[in-house]
C-alpha cells in the first residue's frame, strides 16, 4: 500500500494540480478532498466540473510534468513546507520533489462532479480505469454534505468552536450523528429480519469495530432482535499451524489463519437452530482454549461476526447471501487543514492505534509504528478489496477526535528519542497534531467509539 501523503512523486502531482487549477480557474477554489482507491478525489469548492474541463486539466497537468519545471522549497515553518511555484508560494504539510518531472504515472478520471487523480499501478500505466467505488464514495459524500450543513470544513472551524465555548455542542452533534447512523443500520437489518441470520462486520485497524458492534447490538435489541456477538479471532488455528508469508513469517492476517472448515460448520449449525459450543482463543498461549461459549440461535436471534475477513465472500461461501448483512467500518476523517491540505485517514488511525497501544496493550509507540506497514499491507489485501461487498457503511471518525487525542498522542510520541529510526514519523505526526487545539476528554460520552482508544468505555470489561 503506497501512502499518497508520504510519496513525494504523488505530492509533486498535487503541487502541479494546484498551479494548473489556478491558471485555468482563477476565480474558483480547488479542494483536495479525500483519498479513495488508489487516488485522490478533487473538486471545485462551489462548482461542478464537466468531462471536457477535466480533460483540459489533465492535458495541462501532463504538460506541466513534461516541462520539468523547478520547484523551490523556501522553508519549513508553521507546520508547512513553503514551495515557490511560478512566483507564488504554496504551503503543504507534506514535502514534494524539486522538479515537476519527478512524478508517478497518473490519469484524471471525471468523478462525482470533480475528478479522481488516479495513480497508475507500476507497469500498468495504460490499463483500463478501475471501477468507481459506489458505496464508499457515497459514504464520503454523505459526510461531506453533513459537514457543509453544519458549517464545518476545516480544522480551524473546529478550533474556533472549541475556543468559543461550544465544546459540548461539538461533541454532542458528532456523537448524535453516530447514534443516528447506527440506528439506521439496525433498522435496515430489522427490516430484513425474516431473512438475515448473520451480520458480518469488518473494517481496518483502529476503525472502532468493537464499540460499533456493542452499540449496534443495543440498537438491535431496541428493535426486538437478540444479537449474539462472536469474534472471528476465536476461530484462529493454533499458532503453530498459522500459514507463513513470503518471508517465512507467520501470516496472522491471511484468511487461512482461520479454521474455516470449523467456522463454516458451526455457522451452518447455528443458522439451523442447533446448539453449539463456540471456541475461545487464548492469545497468551496461542492456542484454542478448553473453555467454550455455548450459543443457540432462536427465531429472534441474529449472529454478529466481527473480524478483518468478515466481508470476504470465501468466509461463508455456502450461506445464502440473503441471510447475510455485511457492514464496513472506516475511520474516514474528512476535515482539511485548509482546502488543499487534507488530513489523511491513515494518519488518524495510526494515532488512534498508538494511543490505545500505549494506554491499554503495553505496546510502546515505536513498536506500533514498526508494525504499521505490515498492518497496512494486510488491510489492502484482506479488507479494502471487499469494501463494496457491504450492505451498509459506517464512518467512525469524529469531528473532535484529533483534538481529544492530541494530549495522549503527544505524550506517547515524545517518548521516541532523536536516535530512533522512527524519529521522522514522530515528527510528522506531532506536526499534524499541532494544528488541533486540545479539548477536555472528560466530556466525551462513555459509549463513544473514541473511548475504545482513550479509555473509560462503557463496554470495557
Amino acid at each position: 500500500m503506497i501512502e499518497t501523503h508520504l510519496n513525494r512523486n504523488r505530492q509533486t502531482v498535487q503541487l502541479g494540480l494546484i498551479q494548473v487549477m489556478r491558471e485555468l480557474f482563477p476565480n474558483e477554489a480547488l479542494k483536495i478532498a479525500y483519498s479513495i482507491q488508489n487516488g485522490i478525489f478533487c473538486c471545485l469548492r462551489d462548482s461542478i466540473l464537466s468531462v471536457r474541463e477535466v480533460a483540459a486539466i489533465s492535458d495541462r497537468l501532463q504538460e506541466w510534468v513534461r516541462k520539468d519545471i523547478p520547484i523551490k522549497l523556501l522553508s519549513f515553518s508553521g507546520g508547512f513546507y513553503h514551495h515557490l511555484l511560478d512566483g507564488i508560494v504554496v504551503k503543504t504539510i507534506y514535502p514534494a520533489h524539486d522538479r515537476s518531472s519527478l512524478t508517478e504515472p497518473f490519469r484524471l478520471i471525471p468523478f462525482s462532479g470533480g475528478f479522481l487523480v488516479y495513480f497508475c499501478p507500476p507497469g500498468n500505466e495504460s490499463s483500463a480505469a478501475p471501477p468507481m467505488p459506489g458505496t464508499l464514495s457515497a459514504t464520503y459524500e454523505q459526510t461531506q454534505h453533513w459537514l457543509k450543513n453544519i458549517g464545518i470544513e476545516t480544522v480551524s472551524d473546529v478550533n474556533r468552536l472549541l475556543s468559543s465555548g461550544k465544546e459540548t455542542d461539538l461533541i454532542s452533534i458528532s456523537e448524535a450523528l453516530h447514534e443516528k447512523e447506527i440506528s439506521d443500520i439496525a433498522d435496515l437489518i430489522s427490516h430484513r429480519r425474516r431473512f438475515v441470520r448473520v451480520v458480518l462486520i469488518s473494517g481496518p485497524s483502529s476503525s472502532g469495530k468493537t464499540t460499533f458492534t456493542q452499540r449496534l447490538s443495543t440498537q438491535l435489541r431496541v428493535n426486538g432482535l437478540r444479537p449474539v456477538p462472536i469474534s472471528l479471532d476465536n476461530y484462529f488455528v493454533n499458532r503453530e499451524h498459522t500459514p507463513l508469508d513470503e518471508n517465512g513469517k507467520p501470516d496472522y492476517e491471511c484468511l487461512e489463519a482461520i479454521d474455516l472448515e470449523f467456522l463454516q460448520r458451526q455457522v451452518a449449525q447455528m443458522i439451523g437452530g442447533e446448539p453449539v459450543e463456540t471456541p475461545l482463543f487464548d492469545f497468551v498461549t496461542g492456542k484454542r482454549s478448553e473453555e467454550t461459549l455455548p450459543v443457540h440461535l432462536g427465531p429472534s436471534d441474529v449472529l454478529l461476526l466481527e473480524g478483518i475477513h468478515a466481508l470476504n465472500p470465501l468466509l461463508l461461501p455456502d450461506v445464502n447471501r440473503n441471510e447475510l448483512f455485511k457492514i464496513y467500518l472506516g475511520a474516514l476523517f474528512q476535515l482539511n487543514i485548509d482546502l488543499i491540505n487534507r488530513v489523511p485517514t491513515t494518519e488518524v488511525r495510526l494515532i488512534r492505534r498508538i494511543v490505545r497501544g500505549e494506554l491499554f496493550r503495553g505496546t510502546p509507540p515505536e513498536k506500533t509504528i514498526e508494525l504499521w506497514a505490515n498492518v497496512r499491507k494486510g488491510e489492502t489485501k484482506n479488507i479494502f478489496v471487499f469494501a463494496e461487498e457491504a450492505d451498509a457503511m459506517f464512518n467512525s471518525s469524529l469531528l473532535y477526535e484529533m483534538n481529544a487525542l492530541r494530549p495522549y498522542a503527544e505524550a506517547s510520541l515524545r517518548k521516541i528519542g532523536d536516535d530512533s529510526p522512527h524519529r521522522e514519523t514522530r515528527d510528522r505526526l506531532l506536526n499534524l497534531l499541532s494544528f488541533f487545539d486540545t479539548t477536555d476528554s472528560s466530556k466525551i460520552p462513555l459509549n463513544s467509539i473514541l473511548r475504545e482508544f482513550i479509555g473509560g468505555s462503557l463496554y470495557s470489561t
